[in-house]
């Protein structure tokens, strides 16, 4: 009888095979608990998105605290850390500039990123808050929304990126 196995490696992946007999040995196997605090995808709709909130001058405490050193003052950053900027360059002649404002399609995209994979050393480590005030703080130094706005699992999915419309509408299930 065939029954579903899955792994965690070393390089934090869940590895998933179709028969217990054809593990290749490599990192151990992990129950439902385990997986579910991987399982923390956010959609471009908010489903998902944890409670908290967090202003830009929230977020401007904690990214000083724990972005500065890889993506700069206001996330000038250098050519693959940039965050701020290139607005225009996308379907212009110009070199091509991928940032916050000038890429990102959906700011709940940028909230999923930026917890689960920063900061780079201490991936996951922020907590709700921190990671709606960084977000926040990203946004209005892009632009995109005010100093005072508060984002939260209401508001994030309402903000209207610069460059929305430069993708896939993304429906849930298709």
């Amino acid at each position: 009888m065939s029954m579903r196995s899955c792994i965690l490696t070393a390089m934090g992946l869940v590895v998933c095979n179709t028969a217990l007999g054809e593990s290749p040995n490599l990192g151990r196997v992990v129950g439902p608990e385990e997986i579910a605090t991987w399982d923390i995808s956010i959609g471009p709709d908010g489903a998902g998105l944890p409670p908290g909130s967090g202003t830009s001058r929230q977020g401007e405490a904690v990214y000083i605290a724990k972005c500065l050193a890889c993506h700069g003052e206001k996330g000038v950053g250098k050519p693959n850390d940039v965050l701020v900027g290139g607005r225009g360059t996308l379907p212009g002649e110009q070199a091509v500039v991928k940032t916050v404002g000038s890429f990102w399609p959906y700011a709940t995209t940028l909230f999923d990123y930026v917890r689960r994979a920063m900061p780079l050393n201490e991936s996951k480590s922020l907590s709700s808050d921190e990671v709606y005030a960084v977000v926040a703080y990203l946004l209005q130094i892009n632009g995109i929304i005010g100093e005072k706005d508060t984002m939260n699992a209401q508001t994030l999915p309402k903000v209207r990126m610069p460059n929305a419309d430069g993708f896939v509408t993304f429906e849930r299930g298709k």
